[in-house]
């Protein structure tokens, strides 16, 4: 174990439970916060020669873990230095200037995304608010708002835990793709993005490849686009319109806020969390939103992802007032996305529904299955079940779900 980073806090040891945002499941055998990058990979590899379960965490946002002990080793990076590596270096004539970030795995997300605003730069502010770190950004692609990690990416550096060596994988090497890249492929064997039918592999439940850190390709710009309808209306603008990026972000946080699709600062005064995220930005969202404690932000986000299909399969499928998004499909031809949430909604499973009382849909938004405070990972399974095959039954559909299943 790292020196001066306890699995234990008194006698009580860490669970994934105090770790992750669903507030679900069971006790670690052995839990690492490594602050140098030595000390980091040195984790991984004392985890992988002991042939122990490996689990390197972020935020703990997508991932929904079993009640029993987890009798492997937990691993979160407390490494959170941000690098400006150049700034203001010109793409070419008459293009905007680009700036190259680099920040380590272990930052929290949001607070790297307030950086880069107030340090003038444009890029991933339609990100703001989600939950997790750096590292996991990547891994997931995250994307709201018309944004997704992939767009910001340069390059990304990780610990091959297969070749034992840091090995740097450029943008066009990463293989992104709708809230996925070649990071998560490789926690499963043959996996298939349209069903959930996926085997864990040897690398399971974390990627072959670990994020060490990640270098940005920003704008050098106070403006943003405003990039979708929901966010043109919050801030009464037109879609493709240039405004702030301060604006952008500070909707953006309204909205989820909304929907209670952001994290609940109470969670940062667990001893578990502590020092994870910026003292400033905990108390900012404290005195934002005073509701305590927010049954509705005990979730893993946005359960299922939206829905990608083959225009025929919409047509036959999609009635007529379904929402419906030109996409890639990932053969490069093209597709259709739809709505996850209104899928759920027209189903008959509206905000709020519950099987047993402990596990619900959010009372704000479909999409997000929420803990209601007593809640234990069957039943949370059993809620998404429900969901899944009362929409399969609708529109013939089958949702996917989002976040990672530990023990399920």
């Amino acid at each position: 174990m790292t020196a001066g980073h306890p699995d234990t806090v008194g006698s009580k040891p860490a669970s994934f439970a105090d770790i992750t945002t669903m507030r679900i499941g069971g006790r670690i055998g052995k839990f690492i916060q490594p602050a140098s990058r030595a000390e980091f990979i040195l984790s991984l590899v004392d985890a992988d020669s002991e042939h122990l379960p490996l689990c390197v965490i972020g935020g703990g946002s997508n991932m929904l873990v079993s009640d029993d002990d987890f009798n492997g080793v937990v691993v979160r990076d407390a490494r959170r230095k941000v690098s400006i590596l150049d700034e203001a270096v010109p793409a070419g004539p008459g293009e905007p200037k680009l700036v190259h970030v680099e920040a380590e795995a272990g930052t929290n997300w949001d607070d790297f995304v307030e950086y880069t605003v107030r340090m003038g730069m444009e890029g991933i502010e339609g990100l703001s608010g989600i939950p997790g770190t750096v590292g996991a950004s990547v891994v997931q692609n995250i994307g709201a708002y018309g944004q997704e990690a992939a767009s910001a990416v340069s390059s990304v550096q990780v610990w091959d835990r297969k070749a034992q060596k840091v090995i740097n994988l450029k943008k066009e090497e990463m293989g992104f793709g709708y809230r996925t890249s070649l990071l998560k492929k490789t926690m499963y064997e043959g996996m298939d993005e349209r069903t959930n039918g996926r085997t864990p592999s040897q690398y399971f439940p974390s990627p072959r490849y670990i994020v060490l850190s990640v270098v940005f390709e920003l704008r050098h710009s106070a403006t943003g686009v405003v990039g979708m309808a929901q966010l043109a209306k919050a801030l009464q603008a037109r879609i493709g319109e240039r405004i702030a990026a301060s604006d952008i972000r500070t909707a953006v946080l309204q909205i989820r806020t909304g929907k209670g699709m952001v994290e609940d600062p109470s969670r940062y005064g667990n001893p578990w969390m502590k020092g994870t995220k910026d003292p400033t930005e905990v108390h900012n969202a404290h005195q934002a939103d005073r509701i305590q404690p927010d049954y509705d932000r005990w979730s893993c986000g946005s359960f299922f992802v939206n829905p990608v299909i083959t225009p025929a399969q919409a047509d036959a499928v999609l009635p007529v007032d379904a929402p419906r998004f030109a996409t890639i499909l990932p053969d490069g031809s093209e597709g259709i996305k739809t709505s996850a949430a209104w899928l759920i909604d027209r189903a008959g499973f509206h905000k709020g529904f519950t099987v047993n009382g402990r596990a619900a849909l959010s009372s704000r938004h479909t999409l997000a299955l929420t803990n209601r405070g007593g809640a234990r990972s069957d039943d949370i399974v059993r809620l998404a079940r429900t969901i899944r095959e009362g929409v399969q039954q609708a529109f013939n559909i089958d949702l996917v779900p989002e976040p990672v299943f530990i023990g399920l």
